[in-house]
């Protein structure tokens, strides 16, 4: 399973466009509307790095008010 944290650029005035459809996708189990750089934050859960790709190619380049995004991939500090 991997976890990743998507911060998410949106047009200006779209924010609750962009939140109402990322929130219609199993994939994503959080969301955070954020100040600052970033306006959306997104955690992410799949099953590998390919179904990742998907989730870019398919969800996040579909949504036309996204202006930008940076994932990161979440890792534990377990030892």
């Amino acid at each position: 399973m991997i976890e990743a944290f998507v911060l998410v650029v949106v047009k200006p005035g779209n924010e609750e466009k962009v939140y109402n459809a990322l929130a219609k996708e199993e994939k994503v189990k959080e969301i955070y509307r954020v100040y600052g750089e970033y306006d959306i934050i997104i955690r992410v859960e799949v099953e590998n790095i390919h179904e990742l790709d998907r989730f870019h190619d398919e969800v996040l380049r579909k949504i036309s008010n996204i202006e930008m995004t940076e994932t990161l991939i979440a890792s534990s500090y377990r030892g």
